[in-house]
């Protein structure tokens, strides 16, 4: 392990993540939304928000997976950062999360609920550190990670990206 990767793992405490790369939940508000007013795809009470950090490094990705929920991504430092998105219609989008701005990179991105999405670190023998926030907050129950045949069955004309960025 790079030794800067290891020291921000460390650190930060985090711990290895099911869709690749390492985390660490930093907050989770202690007041919740109830089931009854939330969405139907909801299956019980939600935290107004949460927030984590994500490490992961050049070699490594996170793998296609989606949530029920909104999830912003916040650029803390390191290489920038690729996010591949398949949304509902098939669309495939790679934005860039990071500090250069002038080159088309944002210090923060909103991946809208429902989307499939993935990243993967820009540069060679590198790490990205970002945050994600999600509001209603996080839940396994709302986490989906795909499946490459399935997820190439439906989107046919990303299954190089898909066959990259999936581990089942």
């Amino acid at each position: 392990m790079h030794p800067e990767v290891k020291k921000l793992v460390e650190s930060l405490e985090l711990l290895p993540h099911p869709e690749g790369g390492f985390y660490k939940e930093v907050y989770r508000s202690n007041d919740s939304i109830s089931r009854v007013a939330l969405p139907n795809k909801f299956n019980g009470k939600r935290s107004y928000a949460t927030s984590i950090y994500f490490l992961i490094t050049s070699g490594n990705f996170s793998a296609f997976h989606r949530i029920k929920q909104d999830e912003i991504w916040h650029f803390y430092g390191g290489s920038p950062l690729y996010v591949h998105c398949i949304d509902e219609n098939g669309n495939y989008i790679r934005n860039e999360v990071g500090m250069d701005i002038e080159n088309g990179q944002a210090p923060q991105l909103v991946v809208p609920a429902g989307v499939w999405f993935g990243s993967s670190v820009k540069d060679d023998n590198s790490y990205s550190l970002v945050g994600c926030t999600v509001a209603p907050g996080f839940d396994f129950d709302d986490f989906e990670l795909a499946e490459r045949e399935a997820l190439s069955t439906e989107f046919p004309q990303h299954s190089n990206i898909i066959s990259d960025l999936t581990r089942i």
